[in-house]
């Protein structure tokens, strides 16, 4: 259900706005993406697991508050992040 170190360190390259950047909103809800992504996968097949269907929903809601700050900073990273993520909005 966790993404791999592997993955985390590409999502950190593709999404760093410098070397080194591991906090920026960018990265942020990218890996959130990921695992949100994997979370959903797992609890397609395990429809009765409740537990990990809460821990999915605070993603999603930390994921919200993430793009929320950034529509508030600076709207065309946000847009950016949406379209390179695919998500909705």
């Amino acid at each position: 259900m966790s993404i791999t170190p592997e993955r985390k360190t590409a999502l950190v390259k593709d999404y760093a706005r410098k070397d080194g950047d591991t906090g920026s909103p960018e990265v942020q809800v990218a890996i959130l993406s990921e695992r949100i992504k994997n979370l959903t996968e797992h609890l397609n097949t395990h429809k009765k697991d409740v537990h990990s269907r809460r821990g999915l929903l605070i993603m999603v809601g930390q994921r919200r508050s993430l793009l929320d700050y950034l529509k508030a900073r600076d709207v065309g990273r946000y847009e950016k992040v949406i379209e390179r993520l695919g998500l909705r909005r």
